[in-house]
């Protein structure tokens, strides 16, 4: 219960908040040209990001699936690994070598190259589980490859590219990181802005709830937009393995795009991290307060990754062993706090502590607690799966023994889940460290992350001084992902 008011609270006291100089001041705010201003500007920015990641995605998982490109299975790795860059650190290689991309251009191009992926992973998914039957048949008739694809293979990948195409224009409403960094207006950086231009909180307050709508209404258009069509296999047995699309003379041109790709996505940012890392002296940044920092950002990721955890703990089990109507509302009111961007959370924090828990305002408690409400669903997700995997007889049998409901729990149920317990604690604590507009709002004052200072030392164009911290957080971040991913091979 304490997991689900907690990731409930800034729903609810956003929309108090909001509202508590009355209706009409709040719609004053909503209806200002400011305001249609910075939506115009985000649902563009998020379209345009949309439109270039469905042209990537779709592309790359068509080549390293069902053609005979060279290293199909390198490719397939090489195009993943964007996820691991932090929007802003993508925005800080690009600033850092074109000062001429701030604004709308170089935002969208550095939330495409972090962002791809989201559309890359389902649309791979998609394609290798479609039975290649309709695009035999297609090829028999006398199409080519591309009106094949365009006919009959595309029409198959809809539900996934646009699932995918969803995730990330959510994530394009909720970046603060890039935006900022390139100085372009969207949302994120007007609700920031504002809170910190004036005492006033309801104009924060009106605009974080602008956009809370703005995500709930991208949830609803996309699942409209599926239908009822029938996507699924009708016949029996496994689909036959597809027999690979010749490339023949666009070879060349295939492999050169999934280089350009690679190399913009990962190569560049992290050529750009070794320049600067070159050029920059000891009298452009301190390896004693890069030290600092870096255990600063352990700890605070440490301790909202152990409270996610332990939140996540029994919302996790209830959902994976008790079926009701009481079960599914915890389960899914703690994936409340997953359609909040970071910087709504931490304005609805900073709003109810000042309000009821002052003693808690900008300590690193309450940034604990942010944590915990923007990550509650990725440890909730690991530890339902990895509930679900535990025999529930090995329960019966404990509770036939003697053992309290409590105690099998503990003696049973949590050791035979804790790998994959143990695996959502690393991704939380991988996204904790990550994560900056929560943590540039709730951090106490004088307190640095690494994510914060390289905002800090980026916004005042120190780029040597700021390469060391970007490439610190990137360092932290592999470990625990080369841990997941030896866990799960």
């Amino acid at each position: 219960m304490a997991a689900a008011v907690l990731a409930v609270l800034p729903l609810g006291y956003l929309g108090v908040r909001a509202l508590e100089r009355g209706p009409g001041h709040a719609w004053r705010i909503v209806a200002d040209d400011r305001t249609a201003l910075l939506l115009g500007r985000s649902l563009g920015l998020a379209a345009a990001v949309v439109a270039a990641c469905l042209v990537l995605g779709v592309s790359l998982a068509w080549l390293t699936v069902r053609t005979d490109l060279p290293g199909a299975r390198v490719w397939s790795v090489l195009v993943t690994l964007p996820l691991a860059v932090p929007s802003y650190v993508a925005a800080f290689a690009w600033l850092s070598a074109a000062p001429g991309l701030a604004g709308f251009t170089g935002s969208a191009m550095a939330l495409t190259l972090v962002s791809f992926p989201y559309v890359y992973l389902p649309v791979t998914a998609a394609l290798r589980g479609t039975d290649p039957a309709q695009e035999e048949v297609s090829r028999s008739l006398g199409h080519g490859p591309l009106r094949t694809f365009l006919r009959v293979t595309l029409p198959q990948l809809r539900p996934a590219a646009a699932g995918g195409g969803l995730l990330v224009a959510l994530y394009v409403l909720s970046d603060f990181g890039a935006v900022s960094l390139m100085r372009y207006d969207t949302f994120t950086r007007g609700i920031y802005l504002s809170y910190q231009a004036s005492f006033d909180r309801t104009p924060a307050a009106a605009l974080s709830a602008v956009l809370v709508l703005m995500t709930v209404a991208l949830v609803w258009g996309e699942a409209r937009t599926r239908g009822r069509a029938g996507h699924a296999r009708t016949g029996r047995g496994t689909a036959r393995p597809p027999v690979p699309a010749r490339l023949g003379a666009l070879r060349a041109p295939a492999l050169a795009w999934c280089g350009a790709v690679t190399a913009a996505a990962v190569g560049f940012p992290l050529a750009t991290l070794g320049y600067w890392l070159a050029v920059g002296t000891s009298r452009t940044w301190d390896p004693a307060l890069l030290t600092d920092t870096a255990l600063t950002t352990l700890g605070v990721a440490a301790a909202g990754a152990a409270l996610t955890g332990l939140l996540a703990l029994p919302v996790g089990v209830i959902a994976a062993r008790y079926q009701g109507r009481t079960a599914h509302l915890l389960e899914q009111s703690a994936y409340a706090g997953h359609a909040l961007p970071g910087i709504t959370v931490a304005l609805a924090l900073v709003f109810f502590a000042v309000r009821y828990a002052h003693p808690v305002y900008q300590e690193v408690p309450l940034l604990v607690a942010a944590y915990a409400v923007l990550f509650l669903p990725v440890a909730v997700a690991a530890t339902r799966s990895a509930v679900l995997q535990a025999p529930p007889v090995l329960e019966d049998v404990a509770r036939s023994l003697g053992r309290t409901p409590l105690r099998a729990l503990r003696e049973v149920t949590v050791p035979l889940a804790a790998p994959g317990i143990a695996a959502g604690a690393a991704l939380t604590f991988v996204v904790c460290m990550k994560e900056l507009p929560a943590t540039l709002l709730l951090r106490p004052t004088g307190m640095d992350t690494l994510a914060t200072r390289l905002w800090t030392e980026t916004g005042s164009g120190a780029y040597a001084a700021a390469a060391p911290y970007a490439a610190a957080l990137i360092l932290l971040a592999a470990i625990p992902s080369y841990l997941l991913g030896r866990h799960r091979t």
